[in-house]
C-alpha cells in the first residue's frame, strides 16, 4: 500500500500562480522518489483547469474539495462529478468538517456526494472525525464511526483504492494542535475495524489518511503508524518546500 499524501488548499491562491507553484513544489520533490508514495492537490474549482495542465506527466494528482451531490440540472452554483472529471480530477474530498460546520452538510448529503462521486469513476476522500467537547465526552469513537457508517451505507465500493478515509479530528484542524502519534493510531485503527464490517475483503487496503495539523516536524511519527497511511494535509501544504517535507517522511 502507497502511503498518501492529499493537500488540501481551501480558500487560498489564485489560478494565476499554478504554473509558478507547481514549478516549486517539483524543484522541492526533487529528493523524493514518487515512485513509493501518491501525491495529491486539492484546489478550489476555479484552480482546476490550470493545475491539470500544470501537474500534467509530473506524478501528482489533482483533487477537488468538494462536489454536488446531483448530476445536472437547475442546481445554480453547483458543480457536479462528471464535470470534475472533465477537467482531469481524479479525487474529491467529501464531508471535511469545514463543510459539515460552516454549511450545515449532515450525513445524508455527506452520503449523496459520496455517492455521486463513486458513480462517475472518481475517488472519495472521506472525512470523519470529532469535536473537542465530543471528545472531552468520551463520544470520539462513537461519532467518528456512525459518520463513516452512514456515508457508506448501501454503497458499493469495487477495489480497495476505490475509496480514501481520512479521520480529521476537528478539534486539531488549523489550530496547531495535533493528535498524538497512539491518538492518531487509535482512532485509524478504529476506522479500519469498522470498515472490516463494512467491507471485509477490502478494508486492510483501503488506505486511512490522518488529518489535523499534519506538518514536516510530526509527519514522520504520524506516518510510522500502522493505520496511519497517508495525511490529509492543510496550512502545511500552501508552502511546496513544506509540503515536499511532508511528502519526504513517507
Amino acid at each position: 500500500m502507497k502511503p498518501f499524501i492529499a493537500a488540501n488548499w481551501k480558500l487560498h491562491k489564485l489560478p494565476s500562480e499554478m504554473d509558478a507553484w507547481v514549478k516549486a513544489l517539483h524543484t522541492a520533490l526533487a529528493g523524493v522518489d514518487l515512485e513509493r508514495l501518491e501525491l495529491a492537490l486539492c484546489a478550489p474549482y476555479t484552480h482546476l483547469p490550470a493545475l491539470h495542465e500544470a501537474l500534467r506527466g509530473g506524478g501528482v494528482k489533482l483533487g477537488a474539495q468538494d462536489v454536488s451531490a446531483h448530476d445536472q440540472g437547475a442546481y445554480t452554483g453547483e458543480v457536479s462529478a462528471a464535470m470534475l472529471k472533465d477537467v482531469g480530477v481524479h479525487y474529491v474530498i467529501v464531508g471535511h468538517s469545514e463543510r459539515r460546520e460552516y454549511h450545515r452538510e449532515d450525513d445524508a448529503l455527506v452520503h449523496a456526494k459520496v455517492e455521486a462521486v463513486l458513480g462517475s469513476g472518481l475517488v472519495p476522500i472521506l472525512c470523519v472525525g470529532e469535536k473537542l467537547g465530543e471528545r472531552e465526552a468520551g463520544q470520539a469513537e462513537a461519532v467518528t464511526l456512525q459518520q463513516l457508517e452512514a456515508a457508506l451505507a448501501g454503497l458499493t465500493i469495487k477495489t480497495a483504492d476505490g475509496l480514501v478515509v481520512a479521520y480529521e479530528p476537528v478539534w486539531a484542524i488549523g489550530t496547531g494542535k495535533t493528535a498524538t502519534d497512539s491518538d492518531a493510531q487509535a482512532m485509524c485503527g478504529s476506522v479500519r475495524g469498522k470498515l472490516r464490517e463494512l467491507m471485509p475483503d477490502l478494508a486492510d487496503d483501503v488506505r486511512v489518511l490522518y488529518g489535523g495539523s499534519m506538518k514536516g516536524d510530526n509527519a514522520g511519527g504520524l506516518l510510522a503508524q500502522p493505520d496511519v497511511n497517508g495525511g490529509l494535509v492543510g496550512s502545511a501544504s500552501l508552502d511546496a518546500a513544506s509540503l515536499a517535507e511532508i511528502a519526504a517522511a513517507c
